[in-house]
């Protein structure tokens, strides 16, 4: 198993048994405690495939502007709090790795919050590439995330395979996650230098929020 994969399975392994805690976050930074200001600058609507969904914070609110919405992630206890928040909701709940799993369908919102920064560089273009088949003719990506603001806020990591953070538990254990806090324009030339169609732009002091649009297919 290379270091990169090796961290990518601690990752899984944190959020995991992160899922008892994973609200804190919500409940105290004032820059998460209203969602719906977050994603009001975005196009979401139609019907709405959510990447990597945790606990519902998101889920619910893209339930309320969309169709539907189909929403995948690979920890079961992220699932099953996420399942208990969007009760009564047309929500579809699938339990995946998003590094190996690929979409049923296509959709017209693609959105993923606070996932990106997760996906490592090398992981970036197959992830872009999943995000575009996952799409509809004329959909479009949304997201949310850590802007550069956000490092001091994280424990960052010296000599990890990737950018990398430490993060504690209540129950005093460590484990390292993915973090790469990438700039909004750098990002937007990034998803450029893909082809995409791409906006991101910072919110407040630690967050970014974009949209993107993928490569138009190429006629002959």
């Amino acid at each position: 198993m290379s270091e990169l994969d090796e961290l990518l399975r601690t990752q899984a392994a944190y959020y995991r048994a992160h899922a008892g805690e994973y609200d804190l976050a919500y409940e105290t930074n004032e820059e998460l405690r209203s969602l719906e200001v977050l994603a009001a600058g975005l196009p979401i609507g139609g019907d709405v495939l959510e990447l990597a969904c945790g606990t519902g914070q998101w889920t619910r609110l893209l339930a309320a502007r969309g169709r539907s919405v189909t929403a995948v992630d690979a920890a079961p206890e992220m699932v099953t709090r996420a399942r208990d928040r969007t009760i009564g909701l047309d929500v579809e709940f699938i339990e995946a790795d998003l590094f190996e799993w690929r979409p049923p369908r296509r959709f017209d919102t693609v959105f993923f919050g606070f996932w990106l920064s997760h996906v490592p560089p090398e992981r970036f273009g197959a992830f872009w590439r999943l995000v575009g088949d996952a799409l509809a003719p004329a959909g479009r990506a949304c997201f949310v995330d850590s802007a550069p603001g956000d490092m001091a806020n994280e424990e960052v990591l010296a000599d990890q395979p990737v950018q990398a953070v430490r993060r504690r538990l209540e129950d005093g254990s460590a484990h390292r996650i993915v973090k790469v806090f990438r700039d909004p324009h750098g990002l937007t030339q990034e998803l450029e230098g893909l082809g995409w169609s791409a906006h991101a732009w910072p919110v407040g002091a630690t967050l970014m929020a974009g949209l993107a649009a993928p490569p138009t297919p190429a006629e002959g």
